[in-house]
């Protein structure tokens, strides 16, 4: 199976990025099933009705999200209609949504994905390794689902990294996202579960993280807020995870996508 995992959309430039490279990425890699976060799809902040629907005319399979996902109001009565749509699995009981859904591809794959949130540097919710254990429980892989995978929505790298130690060898697939930053570790674990720091996002990176350079620079030199966050709106690139899995659903190949903008191009060959 291929899959591509994309990273965190940012505002319009993401998702103008991912409008123009994902038709050629689908056919040029063959995909079978694409994932991307898109809780800061709504001007950096959140997801709406409409935009998630835009998303999904794309060929996006499964939209996850984080600690944004919640920043669009409407999203709320949303979520409990949109199966496609997940946010952080570990969240107490009686919030809106899920975080794991079970999917089939047009060739009849069955893919689970689960989408949990770190806890070093983020809000304390409940254990997202105990979360992940359950959902592996319930649905091995091999078993219940012929590909699984987790988007790891985490500050600190030791976390994402540990949550794939975790989950190598029984889950296929597992992705950072949150830190907008593409990493250069994109490797197959030990037991066959593919891992990647954080796939980084789509936006325009002449930016802190997506966002205009002048108010994180400022709050960072002289302590002072003077206007919210916006997302850069400069050309962006679309960064992502692709990743083949064989029978057993382990990955044999995992590359890094970059498309467009201003960062290094790398797209896999087939």
């Amino acid at each position: 199976m291929h899959i591509l995992f994309i990273g965190d959309i940012v505002g319009r430039p993401g998702r103008d990025v991912v409008a123009a490279q994902l038709p050629r990425l689908k056919d040029a890699l063959q995909l079978d099933f694409v994932v991307a976060n898109g809780e800061n799809a709504a001007g950096g902040f959140g997801l709406t009705r409409a935009l998630a629907d835009d998303l999904f005319a794309l060929g996006i399979d499964c939209i996850t999200t984080g600690n944004h996902w919640a920043d669009q109001k409407e999203i709320l009565s949303l979520i409990d209609q949109e199966d496609r749509i997940l946010r952080p699995r570990n969240y107490p009981a009686g919030v809106p949504g899920k975080g794991v859904g079970l999917y089939h591809t047009r060739r009849d794959h069955r893919v689970l994905v689960m989408n949990v949130m770190g806890r070093v540097f983020m809000d304390p919710l409940d254990d997202p390794f105990a979360a992940v254990e359950a959902e592996l429980s319930a649905c091995p892989l091999g078993e219940g689902a012929d590909a699984v995978i987790v988007d790891m929505h985490a500050e600190a790298t030791s976390e994402k990294m540990a949550m794939g130690q975790f989950c190598d060898g029984r889950a296929s697939l597992v992705v950072g996202t949150h830190s907008h930053i593409p990493t250069a570790d994109a490797q197959i674990l030990p037991q066959g579960t593919g891992y990647q720091s954080d796939a980084g996002a789509c936006a325009d990176y002449d930016s802190v993280i997506g966002m205009e350079k002048f108010e994180p620079v400022q709050r960072f030199v002289k302590k002072m807020h003077t206007s919210r966050f916006t997302p850069a709106m400069g050309p962006a690139t679309l960064c992502a995870v692709f990743a083949v899995t064989e029978g057993a659903g382990f990955v044999s190949r995992i590359e890094p996508v970059r498309v467009g903008g201003r960062l290094a191009q790398t797209m896999p060959a087939l």
